[in-house]
């Protein structure tokens, strides 16, 4: 396992909310899909932007540069991090959303009213209702959705490879399902995306804290990933090719930057958000080497170091997610529970794995009558709803109840949701 008991209460210390609420209660925080925990560099790194960078650039006093300077750091961290072509290619925005509308429109913009879109049957609704917007106004003729298997949950390649033709202009697809878990292939989803000349886009919001983000190893377009999915605060990132930054045009009033990531971004920047998501992957160089007494600069050392921090994540979620999963000791995992039906993955899938993301329906309780019990009785914080995702209704289900890890949280805090619901599963017996 990638982290010991030592390095997991060094990495719990950098998360001032990991061990209670507000209120001072106890409790396993299991809803991270829904936004995670933020750590202390990146409040800190906020609030000091906040209060010594509050003007806006272009200026040349003090407040002014520091402002200009915190938003250029800020965007040379997210290219390390993804390792992506430069500072140049991050483009701010409210929400992925957002982002993702902008792009679907300034991508239309060169449509005919001939071309489609190909996306998963597993997608977040902010990765289908900027796509399906164009069917609306007759610029595309559809929006096609690759199915996936309700057993076990995985993506069909041969129905996505069916469904790509010569009229397919984008194929978008989120790197892991924000229900079910699953992650996409997509080195090989991409290849199927360049073969038939379309362009590839990843929606990477709920996947991003659980694994290395490499836009060039996956040959992505564009990228999409929200700063609260990622330790940090609300206020999201696109990577787009320099070459798609240039040759689309955005909607954008007349007098903003003719070029660069600026010419994509609405109105003044929050530089403190800049600030925040520094702050967050600094979180991360740390995590890489606990007992390195300097950061790095911006480049590719700096970035090594990010993958290597995701790399230790990714191993230590593999393992408590078998832990969830098959159980341990005298605890019995979510595949196995009496009268708990389980959806997605029952495994870490062989190559790609899966996230630590485990939806779920427990016989003889509604999702938010299981969500409150889970509160009140265990102080377990789980999620129930519809996610805002195609899922549930595949399954022929409003909500289902979701318990989401990240790598702040413990063997211990997964034991105790099993055993949660295995006495509550007891109970209906």
């Amino acid at each position: 396992m990638s982290f010991d008991n030592r390095l997991l209460k060094k990495i719990r210390r950098e998360f001032p909310g990991v061990a209670a609420d507000p209120a001072g209660r106890k409790r396993a925080f299991l809803d991270n899909g829904a936004g995670t925990l933020v750590t202390r560099r990146s409040a800190l790194a906020e609030a000091v932007t906040r209060i010594n960078w509050s003007a806006n650039v272009g200026n040349y006093f003090p407040e002014s540069k520091g402002a200009g300077e915190t938003i250029l750091e800020g965007r040379k961290a997210v290219s390390d991090f993804l390792r992506a072509d430069g500072p140049e290619t991050v483009i701010s925005g409210e929400s992925c959303t957002s982002l993702l509308f902008m792009l679907s429109y300034a991508l239309s913009r060169n449509f005919k009213g001939e071309e489609n879109v190909v996306t998963t049957g597993y997608e977040h609704y902010a990765n289908i209702n900027p796509w399906a917007e164009l069917g609306g106004m007759g610029l595309i003729t559809e929006l096609r959705f690759s199915k996936f298997d309700l057993d076990t949950g995985l993506l069909d390649i041969e129905d996505m490879k069916r469904l790509v033709d010569k009229n397919t202009k984008v194929v978008t697809v989120a790197a892991a399902s924000n229900v079910l878990g699953t992650r996409t292939d997509l080195q090989e989803v991409g290849k199927i995306a360049k073969e038939a000349g379309a362009l590839f886009v990843v929606d990477a919001v709920h996947h991003v804290a659980h694994a290395p983000t490499d836009v060039k190893r996956m040959g992505c377009d564009a990228l999409v990933f929200s700063g609260y999915k990622l330790f940090s605060r609300h206020g999201s990132y696109m990577y787009l090719t320099p070459e798609l930054i240039e040759r689309l045009h955005p909607y954008k009033v007349d007098p903003s930057p003719k070029h660069g990531p600026e010419k994509w971004e609405l109105g003044t920047r929050d530089q403190a958000m800049f600030g925040a998501i520094r702050g967050a992957l600094d979180y991360l160089v740390w995590l890489s080497d606990p007992k390195a007494k300097a950061c790095p600069k911006p480049g590719p050392q700096r970035s090594a170091r990010m993958r290597v921090a995701m790399e230790k994540i990714e191993t230590y979620e593999k393992e408590l997610s078998r832990i969830v999963l098959d159980g341990y000791g005298k605890q019995v995992g979510l595949r196995y529970i009496p009268g708990l039906t389980l959806y997605g993955p029952h495994e870490v899938t062989p190559g790609i794995g899966r996230d630590p993301t485990f939806a779920f329906k427990l016989s003889g309780y509604d999702d938010h009558q299981l969500s409150k019990l889970l509160w009140d009785n265990y102080a377990i914080a789980v999620g129930a709803e519809d996610y805002y995702s195609r899922v549930p209704a595949q399954y022929k289900a409003k909500t289902m109840t979701r318990a989401t890890f990240v790598h702040y949280n413990t063997i211990d805090e997964a034991l105790h949701l099993l055993k949660a619901l295995n006495e509550l599963a007891s109970k209906q017996r």
